[in-house]
């Protein structure tokens, strides 16, 4: 068994990670550098790998499966061999909480992933360099300016009486002067011009005082700056007077930089560079006290995209993270330091603007003279959120709701302000998004309100409480039925019958969506096999289904699934899909596509005109029915823009091979005008309204 002492011509290090590919690469990346590699996939035999091999330095991470990286890290500590070892941890960018724990476990730095794996042999250089220097201080303190030159550490003497100063080495190599540096002060000269008359105070503190004394400066060196740390003391005569000083400077310039990403990963979101939750709070607090003292109105703005969960699910996360990078920079342009209108003779905080996470923003107006002025950047705001984004090829449309809450009418503490902020941006999606409203104290009834339905949701998936109802598709020209439209409705046990509109949103938000709409779909198609086999006719079953389901590519899989449990031919199944899938026109959301059409099912786009409408996009997928939405054709035969918009549409799919149908008919003469420009379909109330399966019988002979 080696020993910590065992001298390596080359350094052996200890790569710890359960992924595979980074083992690799580390190993390819350090072999390069010159170094010996061993890696293990977990921690039981890192610690049986270090017992037996003693490693120079490990590699370790963080999150394992069985012992995870701090119990690793602190095992190696209590070790004889391990107590000064070098455990450079690897964690996640802004996972503060870990890197805090690193510490704790005694790691000697981190690493965040993803690694950069051009500087991870020097860094592991530097590292063991360090670990080096430190052991070789502690087994032989050979000479005190050799230990110096090692440490980075220098030395000086300032003689009171006769003006001379005495430096290490050190010192010039710290400050980049000649060692035959003549007529000047070596300590004073290099010091940066902002903080000389501060190093010089400290300097006649510590004289004065005759106590010791540590601060930090900084010096310009090769039109750069670093920064020292210096340490003084008072060297007193017989009589008490101070005849000279001693001191050391270091250069911290690297543990600043450390303490300053340390500082950003606390306080500042990683994707968009704004204050997080924790700084907006310490920071509204403070601004609180500055309102209160100088009887100052405050206010709190609380934002929320409108179609942010859109976009993630249908474009993806990388395209999710730039519009929410994009929209953090126009929030910055709305909100200048000019919108606080303190007096000059008062330090008022400056307004803020801060990510809390997700797309969620909030924003403090720290100084308000009338509420107009809220409402003026609250428009703003509106007005510059609602601009078109450019990502990656695409025109990115969103909107932002906004809530509102002053100090001191609304609420008087920092989290009371942010709730109730909270609770009016929820008010303000109520009244039809891309718009803001100001709280009031009957909104914490119905954000209340919400907090049960969300929970009444979860428990209506566990009883079954969701029904299906079921509305006809008829052809034009026969007037007979062709296919029926599976749609979902919740019986509540405590609020009865609870229409989509209201928790369909709320299940998409909180994740539930999909779970619906499997059940959805297992339940019409069971329903609709037992129909068929009592003798209906072989109508289409068309069920919507959600993006998020193509995002969690379970779709073909239920698809499969549910066919088979039912017996349910394939070729009376439509899916109906909107048009943001479509919109996100991945490799994976055409295979699946391609692959159910295979099948036999039938492909549907729902809503046509509501979204991202492109010809560009439908003819690169197997659709065979375009749904016109509603809101086309509820002027038809009043607005001619409606009416030419659903002529094109028909036109158009025609052309394509696409069969149309119209949704929302509930008139005469609207029927006449889709049969007259040759819509093939159409549903609506005019025919019949979605009905319970219980009364689809009865309804199918009529209808027949």
């Amino acid at each position: 068994m080696l020993t910590r002492k065992a001298k390596r011509s080359t350094p052996l290090v200890m790569v710890v990670d359960d992924d595979q590919a980074v083992r690799l690469l580390a190993r390819e990346t350090l072999e390069n550098s010159g170094f010996a590699v061993r890696d293990v996939e977990n921690g039981e035999q890192a610690l049986e790998e270090f017992d037996v091999h003693a490693p120079d330095i490990v590699l370790l991470d963080v999150m394992m499966p069985g012992i995870d990286g701090f119990s690793v890290c602190s095992a190696i500590r209590r070790t004889a061999s391990g107590r000064d070892t070098p455990v450079l941890m690897m964690t996640g960018l802004d996972d503060l909480e870990s890197i805090d724990c690193a510490y704790e476990a005694g790691a000697t730095d981190f690493i965040t992933k993803p690694i950069n794996w051009h500087v991870l042999g020097y860094r592991v250089s530097y590292m063991l360099r360090a670990s080096g220097a430190l052991e070789q201080l502690r087994e032989s303190r050979a000479g005190l300016a050799h230990a110096q030159s090692l440490a980075h550490i220098g030395s000086w003497e300032w003689d009171l009486v006769t003006g001379e100063i005495r430096c290490s080495e050190e010192v010039y190599s710290i400050c980049s002067i000649e060692r035959s540096f003549k007529g000047g002060n070596p300590i004073l000269d290099p010091v940066h011009p902002l903080d000389r008359g501060f190093v010089q105070g400290s300097i006649d503190e510590a004289i004065g005082k005759r106590a010791p004394l540590s601060f930090d400066y900084r010096i310009t060196l090769g039109g750069g700056e670093r920064t020292l740390h210096a340490e003084l003391v008072t060297v007193l005569d017989e009589q008490g007077e101070a005849v000279c000083l001693t001191g050391t400077i270091q250069d911290i310039t690297e543990r600043k930089r450390a303490e300053e990403q340390i500082r950003l990963l606390a306080y500042y979101d990683a994707l968009t560079g704004l204050p997080n939750r924790r700084f907006f709070l310490q920071q509204l607090e403070q601004a609180l006290v500055f309102a209160n003292r100088y009887d100052r109105m405050l206010a709190v703005l609380f934002l929320d995209l409108d179609r942010f969960k859109l976009v993630n699910d249908t474009l993806g996360h990388g395209v999710g993270d730039r519009l929410l990078q994009d929209v953090a920079d126009r929030l910055l342009r709305c909100v200048r330091r000019g919108d606080c209108l303190a007096r000059a003779d008062e330090e008022c905080p400056p307004s803020l603007v801060s990510r809390l996470g997700g797309d969620e923003f909030t924003i403090m107006l720290s100084d308000i003279e009338h509420f107009q002025d809220v409402a003026k950047i609250a428009r703003r705001i509106l007005e510059a959120v609602s601009v078109p984004y450019s990502l990656e090829g695409q025109e990115v449309f969103v909107s932002t709701s906004i809530g509102i809450s002053l100090y001191p009418f609304d609420a008087t503490t920092a989290s009371d302000l942010i709730r109730n902020a909270d609770g009016a941006m929820y008010q303000a999606k109520e009244q039809g998004r891309n718009g803001y409203q100001i709280y009031d104290e009957s909104m914490n009834a119905k954000a209340l309100e919400r907090i049960i339905l969300e929970s009444q949701l979860h428990k209506a998936l566990k009883e079954e409480e969701f029904i299906v109802y079921y509305q006809p598709q008829v052809s034009n020209q026969s007037g007979r039925v062709v296919g029926i439209e599976a749609l979902v409705r919740w019986n509540s046990k405590e609020l009865g019958l609870v229409e989509p509109g209201r928790f369909l949103p709320l299940a998409e938000e909180i994740g539930l969506v999909i779970q619906i709409d499997q059940w959805v779909m297992r339940e019409a198609c069971r329903q609709h096999k037992l129909w068929l086999d009592a003798g209906f006719p072989p109508v289409t079953l068309a069920i919507n289904i959600s993006g998020q389901q193509f995002m969690k590519n379970e779709l073909l899989e239920t698809v499969t699934s549910v066919l088979k449990e039912s017996g349910l031919d394939p070729g009376l199944l439509e899916l109906e899909l909107t048009e943001g899938v479509l919109m996100a026109h991945t490799e994976r959301t055409v295979k699946t596509l391609q692959a159910l059409k295979g099948m036999g099912v039938r492909l549907a786009i729902d809503d046509f005109g509501t979204g991202f409408s492109s010809l560009s996009y439908l003819k690169r997928f197997p659709l065979d029915v375009l749904k016109i939405d509603r809101t086309f054709i509820n002027d038809i035969t009043t607005d001619p823009d409606d009416a030419a918009i659903t002529l094109a549409t028909i036109e158009m799919a025609h052309t394509m091979k696409l069969k149309v149908i119209a949704e929302g008919v509930e008139t005469k003469p609207q029927l006449d005008f889709l049969t007259k420009n040759g819509c093939d379909m159409y549903q609506g109330y005019l025919f019949s309204k979605p009905v319970p399966s219980t009364e689809l019988p009865r309804l199918f002979n009529r209808w027949q």
